[in-house]
């Protein structure tokens, strides 16, 4: 997710005095240690999303995305698929009947960033809409690798990856888009279909397009907004745990670092700009799983043994939240 096109404010730039690490960043940091030792050898500097104004996502008059550009995946299993192999005609709403298992009655919205035809409908995704603090775009293009490959795209195969793991488990599973529909939704539809499905967690996809050297994801957190129809208070400690236990596995199972760039290193950022955590009922949050800019990152994310590995940790983290919350909600 860019912060430079429209849609997106650029984020405030980092804190000068870090962040209290939270308790439950506890178990985040054997699994960080592990990813930075795997980042280093890499010989990754670590990066973040545009927050320090670097050159970043498409604009909405972008060139079209290239579904077949720029995967780099090989074919030798599901964790190799290629971008959109996993695709299906399902409705945003759509889930496959809950298996048996420990999440079985649970809800879990996913959100795929940016629709893979948002580029045809400038006019559309440019309508201003309502986020509770102020207005703006109804949503942007998304950014894309050096070659090509889009965010669109990655975040599309995630999801589909993190439905299969989840349902495995016994969640309901459902998408915010499925690329069923010409563009979007805009922001604040995106908050209205999980709250009207009254889930249990919503995660929203993203990879950023920050400048080259800005490696890592990180994980952003609703802060606490009180305007407009907006009024994340009830769900802001929710949240942040939801979004601990989710940079904790992501570490874990992919050996990435969190980000160098914003989060002073603990791969957590809150933000009170964005209308997709604004407007949520519901525990929500957004992860940025790479920066698409860098090739270094690029590099991790064209792999599809890599997405697996993403979708891995951001369901595994899903799933410790839901379990510890048990039968709450």
């Amino acid at each position: 997710m860019s912060y430079t096109g429209p849609g997106f404010d650029p984020p405030p730039p980092p804190r000068s005095r870090r962040r209290p690490l939270t308790v439950a960043l506890a178990a985040l940091v054997p699994g960080a240690l592990l990813g930075w030792a795997v980042y280093a050898a890499a010989g990754g500097s670590g990066g973040d999303e545009g927050a320090a104004g670097s050159p970043s996502s498409a604009s909405a008059s972008s060139r079209a995305p290239s579904p077949s550009s720029g995967s780099g995946s090989p074919s030798a299993g599901p964790e190799d698929e290629k971008p959109g192999a996993s695709a299906t005609a399902a409705s945003p709403s759509a889930s496959a009947p809950a298996a048996s298992g420990p999440l079985k009655g649970r809800v879990v919205v996913i959100d795929p960033g940016h629709n893979p035809g948002n580029f045809r409908h400038t006019t559309e995704i440019n309508r201003q809409v309502d986020i509770g603090t102020n207005h703006k775009e109804c949503d942007t293009t998304g950014t894309s690798t050096n070659d090509g490959y889009t965010e669109a795209e990655f975040t599309l195969d995630v999801a589909h990856r993190m439905r299969t793991l989840l349902e495995k488990q016994g969640a309901t599973v459902r998408l915010t888009q499925d690329a069923d529909r010409p563009f979007g939704p805009c922001v604040d539809e995106r908050a209205r279909i999980g709250n009207r499905a009254k889930a249990d967690a919503v995660v929203s996809i993203h990879a950023d397009g920050s400048g080259t050297g800005n490696r890592g994801f990180h994980v952003i957190l609703p802060g606490a907004v009180n305007a407009g129809a907006a009024d994340t208070r009830p769900i802001v400690g929710s949240s942040r745990e939801l979004g601990e236990r989710i940079a904790g596995t992501f570490v874990r199972v992919t050996g990435s670092a969190p980000s160098n760039y914003v989060g002073g290193g603990t791969g957590l950022v809150t933000r009170e700009d964005l209308g997709g955590l604004n407007l949520s009922t519901v525990p929500k949050v957004f992860i940025e799983c790479g920066n698409m800019r860098d090739s270094k990152d690029a590099a991790l994310l064209t792999s599809g043994a890599w997405r697996q590995k993403a979708a891995q940790g951001i369901s595994g983290g899903i799933v410790s939240f839901l379990r510890g919350q048990g039968s709450a909600r």
